[in-house]
């Protein structure tokens, strides 16, 4: 029996090698978009699945109010929680973001770009496998630094590394651990130190939200109370105290002052898929482009299918005589379903194995689309792989096989099933079907693509083209800001450098810093700080509305006054901010300035409120500061950079490699990510306007093809060409439109969704509906036209000879 059907479809496929290669080539690119979006979901799925203790670690999320949650502690809570309740197993305090520095073993100097300072705790929430030493030793003290195999083998090649001695950040270390990372995780560092423990010291006293802080419970089920105890510790702590040195009972002091900061437990395996800001330096996924890009997929993949039943339920008219014969000589019904899914088995077979080698020649240029770095194995993905195939089968085979298997054997026999209703209502469904997706996908096409160019003509506030940020390493036992002041002096003498300055923070960098800001009896204003040395804001291009920007001749801008942009100066409720005096870090502080509005984060956040200080008027700013920025000259740019470089290996740091970028396009780098998501759906468009192309030339042919003696009694009645042309296009054109009227209202709705995602966006224009109509119609004209022409030019006697 199988014999017999692979005959029979061998047979047919040779007899119809167009459709039947437009059939398996649609559905292997609807498979294959489909084992991307797996690809891609596994893999982010994937991080921390490997950690034992995964479902009892939490994130401690700082609520600011007003939208802004920041996964930053202070160092006071974690130990009062410890100490004064039985929930908690163990916390670790880490910074939040890598260090990339320079560390030395016997004068060979390695620059490693992930190194991580957390408490000695840190291995016992990401256990890896330790390839020497151990979890509990390798950083028991302030001077042990654990490495990663890779970093092992970089700094010592063969040696064992045990014991031995390295110099980092000023320091000495003692290797006392090489741990191996061999799964994905949150954090993934190339060396562990525990240099933090020195700065907690310092800030134990201090509410200032500068950690990451990381808590293991005994028992998940107790976020809730931990959450409560958390947010009473800040009542009592902080609120209360500074309630009672101000005379104040605690209502009147939030009344005045605003509601205290909540607490919330972000679980780690919900970190990297947390659509928002995150502890753990890795960073986090796109979650809602990942959504996005699995029901794509799904949707490519639905009108392949929808594309294949076309052409199956179209075909079967060609084989209705073959039904009807097999069910005279005994077939059953059940048989015929059965042939008829065998043969759907095998194009989809072919369909998979073709979408394998199209998935596996194109991942390279999917990967560098998602800078990620995917692989076409896995266990888990096969078995994906498997289910896809059976609900292919299941929805390719079987409808039109039970559509094929009603056949009525007397209609077919007598030769008139050709004009049987039958399948009609399905074959013009799954059409319509096509065309709205690909209303849906041209739309949101021009749509995305519109906002990613709006994301990079927007005028930012501020300009970087000219302007690059040098990183500045600190140096022990030195000041950084009176290093910073002579390097300042030596890099103006160089030719092309128009102005030098720096900041306690980097335009597009991940550093930032916030503090409460009171003004009489207003509500707290959280605001972030912005250290700046003179000329900061003019070299990039800030302008100051109001006011005047501070100045090196006034010595009381380096202690007392203050700007503030023009969000937070609105917080003051003032008509004229300028001369007011703020509360801010426990100080008084005078207004002298109001800061034109920019962006710092990116166009997905809303331009928060900013307060502008000189870097000395507060001490710990200074050591904030990692880069110092450099305009320069348009003219000859490449020499100017290359001297500057020149200088700053021999005069300033001659260890660490010279690194700069444009701050242009560090800020950027925001929203590549969003770049690359216009690219993709560019490139998804493409595809389904290449499905859709395939099953309405397959579908016309067909359609047309049943109707090649209708069209020759027409032309012998005397039916102009112009007429037929018109007669065979019109349900196509009446389809077109149907499909576009479903198409938009979907496409709208989850666009107008998508741009919710951005503080800064376009409003959806007419523009892409109009232009997804025209395309439709275009291509929906040219290839039924150009098919219905074909047909028109027939030989009139082949097809009335045996009428």
């Amino acid at each position: 029996m199988l014999k017999n059907w692979t005959n029979i479809f061998i047979y047919h496929i040779k007899n119809n090698k167009l459709f039947t290669a437009l059939n398996v080539l649609g559905l292997s690119i609807g498979i294959a978009a489909l084992i991307f979006a797996i690809l891609y979901w596994n893999d982010e799925h994937s991080y921390d699945q490997w950690n034992p203790e995964k479902d009892k670690i939490y994130s401690v999320m700082s609520n600011l109010g007003g939208g802004n949650i920041w996964a930053v502690s202070s160092a006071i809570p974690a130990p009062i929680l410890k100490s004064t309740t039985s929930y908690l197993d163990e916390y670790c305090y880490f910074r939040t973001n890598y260090s990339k520095q320079t560390i030395q073993y016997h004068g060979k100097i390695e620059l490693v770009d992930k190194i991580l300072t957390a408490q000695s705790s840190f291995f016992s929430f990401f256990p890896f496998e330790f390839i020497r030493g151990n979890a509990k030793s390798a950083i028991h003290d302030r001077n042990s630094i654990a490495i990663s195999e890779e970093t092992a083998i970089r700094l010592f090649k063969n040696e064992n590394p045990m014991g031995k001695q390295v110099r980092y950040a000023e320091q000495i270390f003692v290797v006392r651990g090489v741990y191996r990372l061999s799964e994905k995780s949150s954090v993934m560092p190339a060396a562990v130190t525990t240099i933090i423990e020195d700065d907690l010291e310092k800030n134990r006293e201090s509410w200032g939200l500068n950690y990451g802080l990381m808590l293991k419970l005994k028992n998940a089920s107790d976020t809730t109370v931990v959450i409560k105890k958390l947010d009473q510790i800040f009542l009592d702590e902080n609120y209360k105290k500074q309630a009672k040195a101000e005379g104040l009972d605690l209502e009147s002091f939030i009344k005045r002052y605003g509601q205290p900061i909540k607490a919330q437990l972000l679980p780690l395996t919900c970190a990297r898929l947390y659509n928002g800001n995150t502890a753990f330096a890795e960073g986090n996924a796109n979650v809602t482009f990942l959504r996005i890009l699995i029901g794509l997929s799904i949707l490519i993949l639905l009108l392949s299918i929808a594309n294949y039943i076309n052409l199956a339920t179209a075909n079967a008219v060609k084989r209705a005589k073959e039904v009807g014969v097999r069910k005279i000589v005994g077939a059953s019904k059940l048989q015929i379903i059965m042939q008829f899914v065998f043969e759907t088995v095998l194009i989809t077979l072919f369909s998979v194995l073709l979408a394998l080698v199209i998935v596996e020649l194109s991942l390279p240029f999917y990967n560098a689309l998602l800078n990620k770095n995917l692989i076409l194995i896995g266990s888990q993905f096969y078995l994906q792989l498997v289910l896809i195939f059976i609900l292919v089968v299941f929805v390719s085979g079987v409808i039109p096989a039970i559509y094929i298997s009603n056949f009525e054997v007397l209609k077919v026999l007598k030769g008139n099933f050709s004009r049987s209703k039958s399948g009609i209502w399905l074959r013009n469904g799954m059409l319509v079907l096509q065309f709205a997706i690909a209303t849906f996908f041209i739309i949101g096409s021009f749509i995305v693509y519109q906002q990613v160019n709006f994301m990079a003509e927007k005028d930012l506030g501020f300009k970087g083209a000219q302007v690059i940020d040098i990183s500045f390493k600190s140096k022990k036992g030195k000041g950084q800001f009176d290093r910073y002041k002579a390097v300042q002096q030596e890099l103006q003498k160089i030719s092309g450098v128009e102005a030098v300055s720096a900041a306690s923070f980097s335009i597009g960098g991940v550093e930032n810093s916030w503090a409460g800001l009171h003004y009489k009896t207003y509500q707290e204003v959280i605001t972030q700080q912005m250290g700046v040395d003179f000329g900061m804001l003019k070299l990039l291009g800030i302008h100051v509305i109001k006011g005047r920007d501070l100045r090196e001749e006034i010595s009381s801008d380096t202690i007392s006054n203050v700007l503030l942009n023009e969000t937070a100066a609105k917080t003051l409720l003032e008509k004229d901010p300028l001369n007011k005096i703020v509360n801010w870090q426990d100080g008084n502080y005078k207004v002298v300035g109001i800061v034109k509005d920019f962006n710092f984060f990116g166009l997905e956040n809303k331009i928060g409120p900013m307060i502008f200080y000189h870097i000395k008027a507060q001490s710990w700013s200074q050591s904030e500061m990692h880069t110092i920025s450099v305009k320069i000259s348009s003219n000859d740019m490449p020499q100017t950079i290359d001297n500057i470089g020149k200088f700053w290996k021999t005069k300033v740091d001659s260890e660490y490699p010279f690194e700069y970028d444009f701050v242009d396009k560090n800020f950027a780098r925001l929203y590549k990510k969003y770049e690359n998501q216009r690219d993709l759906f560019a490139l998804l468009n493409i595809i389904v306007i290449l499905i859709a192309v395939f099953g309405l030339f397959a579908l016309a042919s067909f359609s047309m093809e049943r109707r090649l003696r209708e069209i020759a009694i027409r032309k012998t009645l005397g039916a102009e060409t112009n007429t037929l042309l018109k007669g065979l296009s019109q349900q196509y054109v009446i389809f077109c439109i149907i499909g576009f009227l479903i198409g938009i209202l979907p496409a709208y709705l989850l666009l107008q969704k998508w741009l919710e995602n951005f503080a800064f966006r376009i409003d959806i224009p007419l523009l892409p509906f109009f232009t997804a109509f025209v395309c439709l119609m275009f291509l929906t004209l040219t290839i039924v036209l150009a098919k219905a022409y074909q047909v028109t030019k027939i030989d009139v006697l082949r097809y009335l000879k045996y009428e």
